[in-house]
């Protein structure tokens, strides 16, 4: 299986155990840094991009198979046997699948407000929209967000998805390939959990509490020595609406470990 070179960002000392934090959909490390410099007072922390995501390269395949090889890869090339890994949403289920093919590379692992099953929502509304943005005429960011109101009513939706809309010379470009990111969703919203044996290893699931994303039956067939932990007041983005709350989780969690 083909790899690609993850981009990244990091902080904290080298010297302290590595812990890798793995986005979600449409999201970037960029996303991660306010939780990633709370966690680098204990941890070497690496944020990655995926693939087809922030600065990583493009790639026309986008499961989660070769997701988890890019992370395997991302760990050889750092010198590293095993790691903390740290994945929400779509990036929760790529630490999965790296967990159930590769569970001797996990030091620990901790699953984001996601189960692994397959959903049956639909991306297509979003990025058809995406897709509808008229970058040649666009004159600034502002105009961006109020031209997706309609079909992105939420805000933070809208400015969160925004950050993959840059600037340069002048002229407005999509930084991620919306052409891969369309043709493969689906697999995103899956999740290939065909003659896969459970992870033996403990597994820390954390939830948002008005989230609809935990199948916790689920959890439990693929991860039977997991925790389920629920964070208050909060949803899905629960990293970004409780960080305070996250970390506390997080740490404590690495420290029984």
């Amino acid at each position: 299986m083909k790899s690609v070179e993850l981009a990244f960002e990091t902080y904290g000392d080298p010297g302290d155990c590595p812990l890798l934090i793995l986005h979600g959909f449409l999201a970037s490390s960029r996303n991660w840094r306010t939780v990633a410099k709370r966690l680098a007072e204990k941890y070497h922390v690496y944020v990655l991009d995926m693939r087809n995501h922030g600065a990583s390269p493009h790639d026309e395949r986008m499961d989660y198979p070769a997701m988890a090889y890019d992370v395997i890869h991302f760990l050889d090339n750092c010198g590293l046997r095993k790691a903390h890994l740290l994945g929400h949403s779509m990036g929760g289920k790529v630490a999965m699948c790296m967990a159930l093919l590769h569970p001797e590379r996990i030091e620990s692992l901790i699953i984001a407000d996601i189960a692994p099953v397959n959903y049956e929502h639909s991306f297509d509304p979003v990025i058809h929209a995406l897709r509808q943005l008229p970058l040649e005429t666009l004159s600034n960011r502002k105009e961006a967000e109020m031209f997706l109101a309609e079909a992105i009513p939420d805000l933070g939706f809208r400015q969160f998805l925004l950050q993959n809309l840059l600037l340069k010379d002048g002229s407005y470009y999509w930084r991620i390939n919306l052409d891969i990111i369309q043709d493969t969703a689906h697999h995103i919203v899956g999740f290939p959990n065909e003659a896969l044996e459970p992870f033996g290893g403990k597994a820390l699931f954390i939830a948002g509490q008005h989230s609809t994303y935990m199948r916790p039956d689920a959890v439990f067939e693929f991860f039977p020595n997991a925790e389920i932990v629920e964070i208050p007041d909060t949803g899905h983005w629960l990293y970004v609406q409780a960080p305070d709350a996250f970390c506390r989780v997080v740490d404590d969690w690495i420290a029984r470990r």
